[in-house]
């Protein structure tokens, strides 16, 4: 199995983002709103959005590098969409564990949604 994250895993248009939150669904977790759509996409693909509210910079590197980490470990979890995944106030207290099991969470319920 490939475990790498190349670019076609990620969303790096503002286009992508805003047809996004346009027309995507979400989910909501305690640290964090998952907006996915499943438009015509045959894989799933990531963006990660930490606002100034979550912290420092460093901090809001880090919760992304967790988050990536998580999406590249588990990319066999997700269903063929687009997904953002935007952090809320609290996510970068969360360990790398507290993150996969929440975000585990809402991946499955997502997966029953479809």
């Amino acid at each position: 199995m490939d475990n790498s994250l190349r670019g076609e895993d990620k969303l790096l248009k503002r286009r992508d983002y805003e047809h996004l939150s346009a027309s995507g669904k979400k989910f909501h977790t305690p640290h964090f709103i998952v907006v996915w759509s499943e438009d015509g996409v045959g894989r799933a693909r990531i963006g990660i959005t930490v606002s100034r509210r979550v912290g420092n910079a460093v901090t809001r590197n880090r919760v992304k590098r967790l988050v990536r980490e998580y999406f590249r470990l588990h990319k066999h979890c997700f269903i063929a969409a687009d997904f953002n995944i935007i952090a809320k106030r609290g996510a970068e207290n969360l360990t790398f564990h507290e993150l996969c099991t929440e975000l585990e969470k809402a991946v499955q319920r997502i997966r029953n949604l479809k």
